[in-house]
């Protein structure tokens, strides 16, 4: 059975298709998936998921798209819905030199901060990362990190830096969007991960593989968790394991971060 590491299901972009998402997980062998909220205004969608549904855990987090629109009590706010479930990681949040006028400052202490209640709450992280490389180094070597350990979701970094990430506790995702062969390089570096610090996801609805592969072929190029089985023949590609035994893994490493 598969685990998606990263998805928002919330989305409301899926709103028409996701019952019958849901309904098509075990056709998919689809155990179970991470769920993330990335503002205030998704968390609420997020948590009822959750509570709809056991194969949805949540993760609730502030994302660095979203700084802009926090409220005073933003923290408060996160803190609460983290401990109404106690099952939930924190994400998704991060760093971002992609964005338009990154607001840097921000992004370094509000993720700071929810690095500091992934390690208070010891709860696993979901990080984001573009273009932050050296100061995402930098920032997880200078404060606490969870004990359970944090994900780099669809990890895009270099691959010089894999070792460094891996003492500082990472995990590593591939998501469907590692198809297109613009991405091919970017697929190589996950030969350099440990076996052991590997997962998938789909980061539904956005990561959409190429029409090739696509599984789901959804209006507008999203993406959908049925794609999860992509990600994992993707990473089959560049891992010297036999397929079931990349599987158990994979699974066995969800399990460690995620606790499920």
């Amino acid at each position: 059975m598969l685990f998606d590491a990263h998805n928002h299901l919330q989305d409301p972009r899926l709103d028409p298709w996701r019952a019958s998402m849901l309904d098509d997980l075990p056709r998919h062998g689809i155990a179970g998936m991470v769920v993330n909220g990335t503002r205030a205004a998704d968390w609420p969608a997020v948590a009822a998921l959750a509570r709809a549904d056991a194969r949805v855990q949540p993760a609730f987090g502030l994302h660095p798209w979203h700084l802009e629109g926090r409220g005073p009590d933003w923290l408060a706010e996160l803190e609460g819905w983290l401990r109404r479930f106690p099952e939930a990681g924190v994400g998704e949040f991060g760093l971002d030199r992609w964005m338009r006028d990154p607001d840097l400052p921000s992004q370094r202490e509000c993720f700071v901060t929810q690095l500091d209640l992934a390690v208070r709450l010891q709860r696993p992280a979901t990080i984001h990362c573009l273009r932050a490389w050296g100061l995402l180094e930098q920032l997880l070597r200078e404060s606490p990190r969870p004990g359970r350990g944090f994900l780099l979701h669809s990890y895009g970094g270099p691959v010089e830096m894999v070792p460094i990430f891996v003492r500082l506790g990472a995990y590593f995702s591939v998501s469907p969007w590692f198809g297109h062969p613009a991405k091919a390089d970017r697929l190589a570096v996950f030969r350099q991960v440990p076996l052991e610090r590997l997962l998938i996801e789909t980061d539904a609805p956005d990561m959409a593989p190429p029409a090739e592969l696509d599984r789901e072929s959804l209006p507008h190029g999203l993406n959908a968790p049925g794609n999860l089985r992509v990600s994992l023949e993707l990473l089959a590609r560049v891992r010297p394991e036999p397929p079931e035994v990349l599987e158990a893994q994979l699974a066995e490493n969800h399990r460690r971060l995620f606790g499920r």
